[in-house]
């Protein structure tokens, strides 16, 4: 009888029901299980490739901030390179309002030389102290500048380009001023007091508002006013083209070798040989530079001794006397940074250079110390020639070193006694250089994802003299790709000490305005500052060391600066544990 129930219950289904059922709950069971499993497997892999995007590519200058329309750049040199990024674009924007130069009024037509600024008819004067009768140490000074133009009439708009500092010769002590641009032809000098006695100030305009617009002009229209050739050989054949980063769109319709970088996307090009094919070129070498560039009427916003880098004068004293205090106090003093106050990034007393913020700087006087401190050291050292000088400096220092000489490099220098190897090497094109093979021009970024890093690897550069005649998104493209490199390689080498050298002032003229101004020079430092914000690395502020020293500006910065820079960077290698 039970039989027979069983079999017509599953006859007619009503097991069978009951076992699919069952079925049904333990399957999905099993599918909510699977589905949570993949879900989360889902996010992990997006944040980790978020994390991933981040130390490859998104370490950018600018802030969170809400998406902005992507930016396009509108020079000759933009559409040479890949889209931005998003991210890229964004940073675009940002760093091209942070270095945004006040405009001139409109006008039917340029001013005559006669309304523009004048340094000579310009004056400061420097304001009282606040509450006291007397100065201190601690104290901020401020100079009031108003600038006039050669007929002696007040500016009413700013732009002019004036750089500053406090100092006294016999302490051999000098700091950089702050210069904040009042937008109606007033300035104001900032200085931290820093030293008792006697300090004078000095503010120097570089170039005048009017001279400011021209330099914009050329940097953004014509941007291969310094030119490059390469020769090209096979056999005894050989032919010279010329070569530059930016292709204007109405350049010659000639044929090109294009030489973009395949591992950056760094943009190169040169004129093709009518005989010769692309891959037979094997020197690269400065071309030279355009002529003219400036309108007779322009030129003469250009003039030394007139209105390229001249001193302006004080309407009564042009120094104060601060409190003495203790040399001892003075010695270990520290300035705290505060909100209403400047704060530069070191001072000079007694020749030596003191940076602000906690860093100890030993003092490097023979080479046993030098030695000491670099044993199984392994330096890279990646730039220009400003880099090259540390390079020429520490070789010449250390008496241990085996030096493979070159003219233009790469050089090398190994102590084996001491375990010290330090090389150094010149960035890729484009660089003012006497003929270089081109195997020899590498970009710093791929030699920075060549190395291992680690606790005993230092990497400096120094990048910026052979940018300044070319648009600002150049010299941001560039620093991006090193950038990224360098994140790259403190992720895989964790302890590599990164050095950043900053921009320096030069020496100036008519001729070296076109292409190498201080104005141009101070638009890459702030880029450079900006972008390498937050990074794990020592700033050298060179800006600030050239600036603030008395001696006369120039390119390759003389002797006791570069020992100063040198000490400084020693002294993050091998700080002094006493004081740490």
């Amino acid at each position: 009888m039970l039989k027979a129930e069983y079999e017509a219950l599953f006859n007619h289904g009503g097991l069978k029901r009951i076992i699919i059922s069952r079925n049904r709950a333990k399957y999905a069971l099993i599918f909510v299980l699977l589905a949570t499993s993949g879900l989360m497997f889902l996010l992990r892999n997006i944040l980790t490739l978020e994390k991933l995007r981040w130390r490859n590519s998104s370490h950018t200058a600018f802030p969170q901030m809400r998406s902005a329309p992507p930016y396009q750049a509108h020079t000759f040199c933009s559409h040479m390179s890949r889209e931005p990024t998003p991210d890229e674009a964004l940073e675009d924007r940002y760093l091209l309002k942070a270095i945004a130069w006040p405009k001139l009024p409109a006008r039917p037509a340029p001013a005559p030389l006669n309304q523009t600024s004048d340094p000579v008819h310009s004056l400061f004067t420097i304001l009282p102290s606040k509450g006291q009768k007397e100065w201190h140490v601690g104290d901020q000074l401020e100079a009031l500048v108003q600038m006039n133009d050669f007929q002696g009439s007040p500016k009413r708009y700013g732009g002019d380009f004036l750089v500053a500092r406090l100092h006294s010769p016999d302490l051999g002590a000098g700091v950089a001023g702050k210069v904040v641009d009042h937008l109606n032809g007033s300035y104001s000098a900032l200085f931290p007091l820093l030293w008792g006695g006697s300090a004078q100030v000095q503010i120097t305009m570089v170039h005048s508002s009017e001279a400011v617009a021209v330099l914009q002009r050329l940097r953004e229209e014509r941007p291969n006013r310094v030119f490059f050739k390469s020769l090209f050989r096979s056999g005894n054949l050989s032919e010279t083209t010329t070569c530059i980063p930016c292709l204007p769109l109405n350049y010659p319709q000639q044929p090109l070798c294009n030489y973009t970088n395949l591992h950056t996307g760094e943009p190169w090009y040169c004129l093709k040989p009518k005989l010769l094919s692309c891959d037979t070129r094997i020197k690269h070498a400065f071309g030279g530079y355009e002529n003219p560039l400036f309108t007779n009427k322009e030129a003469r916003l250009f003039q030394s001794r007139v209105n390229i880098k001249v001193v302006i004068h004080a309407s009564g004293p042009d120094r104060i006397n601060v409190s003495k205090i203790d040399e001892t106090e003075l010695e270990n003093s520290t300035i705290k940074p505060e909100p209403d106050k400047y704060t530069p990034s070191g001072y000079y007393y007694k020749g030596t250079w003191r940076p602000l913020g906690g860093t100890s700087v030993r003092q490097f006087n023979d080479p046993s110390s030098i030695t000491q401190c670099l044993t199984g050291k392994v330096i890279h050292m990646y730039g220009d020639s400003t880099m090259r000088q540390w390079y020429e400096y520490l070789s010449a220092f250390i008496p241990d070193f085996n030096l493979h000489r070159s003219k233009l490099g790469p050089l090398m220098a190994v102590d084996f006694k001491h375990n010290i190897l330090m090389n150094y090497r010149c960035h890729g094109p484009p660089i003012r250089i006497l003929p270089v093979s081109t195997s020899e021009l590498r970009y710093v970024a791929n030699e920075v994802d060549g190395l291992a890093g680690g606790p005993d690897t230092v990497v400096v550069f120094s990048i910026w003299a052979h940018f300044t005649s070319f648009p600002i998104e150049v010299y941001i493209r560039r620093m991006r790709h090193i950038r990224q490199a360098l994140v790259r390689l403190l992720d895989r080498g964790p302890g590599t000490l990164v050095i950043i050298r900053s921009a320096n002032f030069v020496a100036m003229d008519q001729t070296t305005s076109k292409h190498s101004s201080d104005w141009f020079s101070l638009q890459i430092d702030k880029v450079l500052r900006t972008m390498f914000k937050g990074l794990a690395a020592v700033f050298v502020d060179a800006w600030e060391m050239t600036l603030a020293h008395h001696s006369p500006h120039n390119i390759h910065p003389p002797p006791p600066i570069i020992k100063n820079m040198v000490d400084l960077i020693l002294s993050r290698v091998c700080p002094d544990k006493k004081k740490s």
